[in-house]
This record gives C-alpha cells, structure tokens and sequence, in this order.
C-alpha cells in the first residue's frame, strides 16, 4: 500500500484525537478531522455523529486511510455503547467500503483482553494471541471492532491493523499506568507504522511505550517498523510515593483491565 496522504481522524476532539492532530501532520499526513462535537479552530472539520451514514460517506470520499479513534471511550451503558462503538463502527467501515479505502486503523483497547491476568515478577509478557476477555460492555464493543476488521479484510480486502491501546496521556497518571502508558510521541510512531506498513492484512498488535515495567509483547507492533522512544520509569518514583508500589492479587495488579474487573468496577484504568 503507497504511504498514505489524506487521512480521515475520527474522533479528533477526544483526547488522544487532539494529541494526534497535532502530532501527525509532522509525518506528512494531510488530516480530514471529523467529531460529533465542534473542533474549535478548525473550521473545515466534520462535525457528525457516527450514526450520521451520509455524512460518513462525504467524510471518507478520497482519503486515503483512516484513523478510527471515534466513540465512547469508557464503560457506558449497554445502549450507548451499542450505538456509539459497534453500530458507528459498523457504519464507517461500509462507508469506507462503499469509497474503496484501502486502510482502517482502529483504536481498540486493552480492555478487549481486560481478563487477562497481570505479569508478576519473571512472567512472560502477555502475548498478542491471548483469547479475548472483555471486561466491561466498553471492552466487548472493541471485541467487535477487532472482529469486523477481520471480517472486512477476508470480505472485502478492507487492511486493518487493530491497536489495543493502554493509556495515552503526556505522563502516566498512576502506578499501574507505567506497565500500560502510550506517549502521545509514541502513540503517533504506532500510528505512522500502522498507516504505512506494507501488507498488512488484518492485524492486532499492543500500543504502550517501550516501559520498563511493561506488561504485554510488543513484536507484532515492532513488526509494522514501530520502535517506540519513551518510557515511563521518569514517573515511577513520583508516582510510587503518592499511590505506593502495586499490590499482585490487588484489584490494580490481579487483571489487565484493573479496576473495570471488579463488580461493581472502581472504575480506574
């Protein structure tokens, strides 16, 4: 696939949509921003719902690529998360179907694999293959979006390459973020890899930093020519004095999705 130019960003108010607005362009990327909400100082963004499909297919018109970072981005209702997280992603991908895009990044979470017990002490990283455990309706909605990027790759030829993202901020903002935190630098290093590199097909691979404390394998991301340049040790002795050091069995330290896997969820990524 030829390095893509014009991208569509989805979601481009959010968060790490802000962050990576900022941070992509440096790779040459022309961006197409579109969010439900208005983007203050970009006038030429979109602003629609992901249930808008008319306004999907005036969106994808000509990009190149796109970057899928749109929707709820915390546990929600089933009926929110329903509509928001698989029909919208349902619907951007048969709009970049119907547009013959060759390309979907899609930003699922580790909250897909939420279930998945943490390394402690010498444990092997947690490999890339791990059956899915969703942890919360929020994790289960990006179960669906890994499985319809596969499902529009064997059906379609539509390339993905799925992320299951930690947590992208400029600094981690607790212990167990150091085993799990992106840098908005690094976060825009995986997505530059997952834009360009070639032959792809379908693909999952994790998004963190190259932390010292880091908790899942990341060769299949290094594998798209990722090489992540951050690490959040800076943060650890800060971060350990204010929280304490990590507990295993704790409902910090027992599951990947944290606090999400208790019931009722303490709600802390």
């Amino acid at each position: 696939m030829p390095a893509p130019r014009t991208v569509l960003l989805t979601g481009a108010a959010g968060g790490m949509g802000t962050m990576m607005r900022e941070l992509l362009p440096g790779y040459g990327y022309a961006l197409r921003l579109l969010d439900m909400d208005p983007i203050e100082g970009e006038p030429d963004a979109i602003t629609a719902d992901l249930a808008d499909k008319d306004a999907l297919r005036e969106a994808v018109r000509g990009v190149d690529a796109i970057i899928h970072l749109a929707g709820i981005s915390l546990e929600a209702p089933f009926e929110e998360i329903l509509r928001a997280n698989v029909e919208g992603t349902y619907n951007l991908y048969e709009a970049a179907r119907e547009a013959g895009v060759g390309r979907i990044v899609f930003a699922s979470s580790s909250h897909a694999v939420g279930f998945t017990p943490c390394p402690v002490g010498d444990d092997p990283l947690i490999p890339i293959d791990v059956p899915r455990r969703p942890d919360t309706f929020y994790g289960l909605s990006k179960s669906f979006g890994e499985d319809l990027g596969s499902y529009y790759w064997d059906k379609h030829g539509i390339e993905t390459v799925a992320i299951r993202i930690g947590s992208c901020f400029p600094e981690p903002r607790s212990v167990r973020m150091l085993s799990i935190w992106l840098s908005p630098a690094d976060g825009a290093r995986l997505l530059h890899a997952a834009l360009t590199a070639e032959g792809v097909g379908y693909r999952v691979v994790y998004g963190s930093s190259a932390n010292t404390r880091l908790w899942w394998d990341l060769s299949s991301a290094r594998a798209l020519g990722y090489e992540p340049q951050d690490d959040s040790e800076p943060y650890a002795a800060r971060l350990i004095a204010e929280q304490g050091e990590l507990e295993p069995g704790s409902a910090d330290y027992e599951y990947l999705g944290g606090g999400f896997c208790t019931d009722p969820p303490m709600w802390r990524r």
